[in-house]
């Protein structure tokens, strides 16, 4: 087995995954379909043992014998960079790669909101980029990362597991953290970017109470902070938010979230009507002084009521865009549909069109 030959086969074919698993052959995702390569032989478990040695370290052999899982980045010059995971299934190991180019798509290229560009030149304040595995949170971050590096002069820390895209300094200077082997957790490494002077900070994923808490801390003490949560929506990301912390401090996690939150966008991919490639579809809610307060007062409920009045600060509910995608013929009613957490309230809105 030629790993080198199968992640150039997955460029060529515009694939965002590959997959390597006994048995059966080596498997694509293509437009976010599961795509086997029937063209190539199936699969044993020497062929991914083979291939795993291919693409690591003595050292990071060592940690998945230990831990029985391990997540790092791969690189072929001029081509892309991977990020791969390691795991076992029914005693052989199965290897995922998830391909990240190597240019940093601008936001305009991607389609994201014109809004991204605003807030990433916010002074400060909290920025969550939220969805499922595979909608493209860390695209979004970096598109909007590349965007700052072109126009403002700021201190960059981010923290990743592992670094996907690599920023190069432009007005920017950015400092890229991996987690595993410049530091041991997201936590520690968000406390210890506070003591670098930083301006903007990174995290890869707010994904236990000391990080979040840190995190809102940075927020409060004039750094802006970026970061992702896995959450389908953002009434959702604000509850996870709170709830993440013991119910005798929630009532102050929520006026300290309510105070620097600067926006969540949560998003999702949709296969375009085409065939070919998928498109990004937004919910984005803005920290107005009605959502503040929300917010504060234990109201997260009435923010789909405020996000579905208040287009002219930026706001739009998911179901408003997937009606817009649909009206405009870029996605399918079906692929709509199977989006939305509110198929009913969507079909009324087509109507409305």
């Amino acid at each position: 087995m030629n790993v080198k030959e199968l992640l150039r086969s997955m460029a060529d074919k515009d694939a965002s995954d590959l997959h390597i698993r006994v048995p059966g052959p080596a498997v694509m995702r293509i437009d976010g379909r599961l795509i086997p390569q029937e063209d190539l032989p199936p699969i044993d478990p020497a062929d991914v043992q083979e291939a795993f040695e291919q693409i690591t370290t003595e050292n990071q052999r060592a940690i998945f014998r230990q831990e029985l899982e391990l997540d790092f980045a791969y690189s072929i010059p001029d081509l892309a960079r991977f990020r791969v995971n390691v795991m076992l299934q029914r005693g052989t190991m199965s290897i995922a790669f998830r391909r990240v180019p190597i240019e940093i798509p601008t936001i305009d290229k991607l389609g994201l909101p014109q809004l991204c560009k605003k807030l990433v030149l916010k002074p400060r304040g909290l920025i969550l980029v939220t969805g499922p595995t595979g909608s493209g949170k860390s695209t979004t971050l970096a598109a909007m990362i590349n965007y700052l590096n072109k126009h403002e002069r700021k201190n960059v820390i981010t923290i990743e597991d592992p670094i996907e895209y690599l920023y190069k300094n432009q007005k920017c200077i950015v400092a890229q953290r991996d987690l595993g082997d410049d530091t041991k957790s997201f936590a520690s490494a968000l406390m210890h970017a506070l003591r670098h002077d930083p301006d903007v900070i990174l995290v890869g994923e707010m994904r236990d109470l000391d990080t979040i808490k840190t995190a809102i801390t940075a927020a409060e003490t004039g750094h802006l902070v970026l970061g992702t949560l896995h959450t389908i929506d953002t009434v959702q990301t604000v509850d996870r938010i709170i709830d993440a912390f013991p119910p005798e401090h929630q009532r102050q996690i929520r006026l300290q979230l309510a105070q620097v939150l600067e926006a969540v966008l949560s998003q999702t991919l949709l296969p375009r009507a085409t065939g070919k490639g998928r498109v990004a579809a937004f919910e984005i809610l803005i920290a107005t002084p009605p959502v503040r307060n929300l917010i504060r007062t234990s109201k997260s409920f009435e923010l789909p009521s405020i996000m579905q009045l208040s287009a002219q600060d930026g706001m739009q509910t998911l179901n408003q865009t997937l009606a817009s995608l649909v009206q405009t013929h870029a996605v399918d009613i079906e692929e709509a549909m199977l989006k939305s957490s509110n198929p009913e309230q969507l079909k009324k809105l087509l109507r409305g069109y």
